[in-house]
């Protein structure tokens, strides 16, 4: 259903608000990931094809598929206007002021696919009649909640990604489904997963979904599968938007030979089970685990220190350990764990299918199935859960507590990303003010029933305060400091770990309580 009237006026608005503010942070720190994007530029820049994936004088090698290679690549003719001198290989960490100011630019300006999603999606919520109050259209508190996320904002215009342009073609293809086009939701997403391999998280909820309430073209009575309404035009259609996609992604890389090779930077699997600064997943509950059984096993004289791996976990480096106590992961053991982790969900939308809807609930399980369990995860992974459950959390109060839990929880443990002193005020302020929005406008939107949070989350939340005042104000002036530098990011990684995996239960009960409906498309 369309977005209210009027929202031509407040959308604008918004859009160009937020747009304003990422100029703000153009001379703010950044992350490594600001050399890794200017090296890319450079390597597709200067040269051959043949020979991206083999280019190794910078540690930050080329590892996106090739899609987001070429995007780099039309980036470059650009950004040799600006300064030809960040185009060149050898310039190992150069950071020139037009070289910041062309790449702060290019994620605002590449921020319009994101914007132009947010503006469909908020064309896909229910409309309230006769409501002159925002807060209370779904449509407004929508654009809020994605337009002005504190993730997106955070990561890609001060710690520096690309995220808010990747997103854009997620939440375009999620609107695509909702409003039942769906050859075009399924052409949006294999650009997505062409663009950045991470979406393979939520690939099996596109696959089953689209198999189930796409190709079978009718249900019967009791909701189950009518096998003979099985369309093979709408398979081969699919097939080919698929395989096309690749073709023109891979194809040239295929051609040459290079596809072990590009297949070898895209899943590095020697990088280790965790991140250098640890998801809130349960691996992350696991080496917590791990350490404390080693500490117990030492002091009771069950284990000697000596044989002991060194504390490597927790010296904030990418690279592989073996656990003291506990069996050590392997990633085929993350890959059972996570495909076991998401297997209810799409098993549930094969036998329930419950319209677009159903699949965007499967699709969040999926990401947060995947974070919790998965290989190496990135913290920043958690958005592939939040943004898309913000389309949920403006319909339905139960998805609006699980939003605020999640969102809370998924947002405060990004803050260590960004840790400098000068951006401090600016990551709380926005944290606070992203925050405090979504529980006024959540609870306005859903007024009149009772309250969105139940006491234990309450407490959770309040401890998640505790937790951030203890990181970020006492920890900084204690004599630990020196001695413990990482026990901030261990006590907010597993911290947050316990939220998060309180909302991916969550989401699994509301999954699993919903009564069977009629399969929409």
């Amino acid at each position: 259903m369309a977005a209210p009237a009027d929202s031509g006026c407040w959308f604008p608005a918004l859009a160009l608000g937020v747009s304003f503010l990422k100029c703000l942070f153009i001379n703010a720190y950044h992350s490594t990931d600001f050399e890794v994007h200017r090296n890319w530029l450079a390597i597709t820049h200067s040269l051959p094809v043949s020979r991206w994936y083999y280019e190794n004088t910078s540690d930050w090698t080329l590892d996106y598929p090739p899609l987001f290679a070429w995007f780099e690549f039309g980036l470059s003719h650009v950004a040799q206007h600006f300064d030809r001198n960040m185009l060149q290989v050898e310039n190992l960490n150069y950071a020139s002021p037009s070289t910041v100011l062309f790449q702060r630019l290019s994620v605002i300006f590449t921020d319009v696919v994101f914007i132009y999603a947010v503006r469909e999606c908020c064309r896909c919520v229910q409309v309230r009649k006769g409501s002159r109050d925002v807060l209370s259209r779904p449509s407004f508190v929508l654009a809020v909640l994605l337009l002005w996320n504190f993730g997106l904002l955070i990561l890609d215009h001060i710690h520096f990604q690309y995220n808010g342009f990747l997103f854009g073609f997620l939440l375009l293809s999620v609107a695509k489904h909702l409003q039942s086009q769906h050859l075009q939701g399924a052409l949006l997403f294999a650009i997505l997963f062409n663009l950045k391999h991470i979406y393979l998280y939520v690939a099996p909820a596109y696959g089953i979904y689209l198999l189930r309430s796409y190709c079978f073209t009718q249900d019967n009575k009791d909701g189950s599968v009518r096998w003979t309404s099985f369309s093979p035009l709408r398979l081969l259609a699919l097939g080919g938007i698929v395989v096309s996609v690749c073709a023109l992604s891979f194809g040239p890389f295929v051609a040459m030979g290079q596809l072990p090779q590009v297949l070898s930077r895209l899943f590095p699997f020697k990088r280790g089970l965790c991140h250098a600064y640890w998801a809130p997943n349960v691996w992350a509950l696991y080496n917590v685990l791990d350490k404390g059984l080693a500490v117990l096993g030492v002091r009771l004289k069950l284990l000697e220190e000596a044989e002991l791996p060194r504390a490597s976990m927790t010296g904030g480096l990418v690279q592989e350990f073996q656990h003291s106590v506990l069996p050590s992961v392997s990633p085929s053991v993350t890959l059972v764990c996570t495909l076991l982790s998401i297997l209810p969900a799409v098993v549930s939308i094969w036998w329930r299918p419950r319209g677009a809807r159903g699949f965007l609930r499967c699709l969040l399980l999926c990401a947060l199935g995947s974070f919790m369990f998965g290989w190496h995860v990135h913290e920043k992974a958690i958005l592939i859960a939040i943004l898309p459950l913000s389309i949920l959390a403006v319909e339905s109060r139960e998805d609006a507590g699980i939003f605020l839990v999640l969102t809370t929880t998924g947002h405060y443990s990004l803050f260590p990303l960004i840790f400098t002193p000068a951006e401090l005020p600016i990551k709380v302020s926005l944290m606070l003010m992203f925050t405090i929005f979504s529980f006024t406008a959540l609870r306005k939107l859903h007024s009149g029933q009772r309250s969105l949070l139940r006491p234990v989350e309450v407490a959770y939340l309040l401890g998640l305060v505790a937790v951030a005042i203890a990181c970020e104000v006492v920890f900084p002036l204690s004599p630990w400091q020196q001695r413990l530098p990482f026990l901030p990011l261990l006590a907010t990684s597993v911290y947050c770990s316990v939220g998060v995996s309180y909302s991916f239960l969550r989401l699994y009960g509301s999954l699993l309580r919903c009564e069977d409906k009629p399969k929409q498309l």
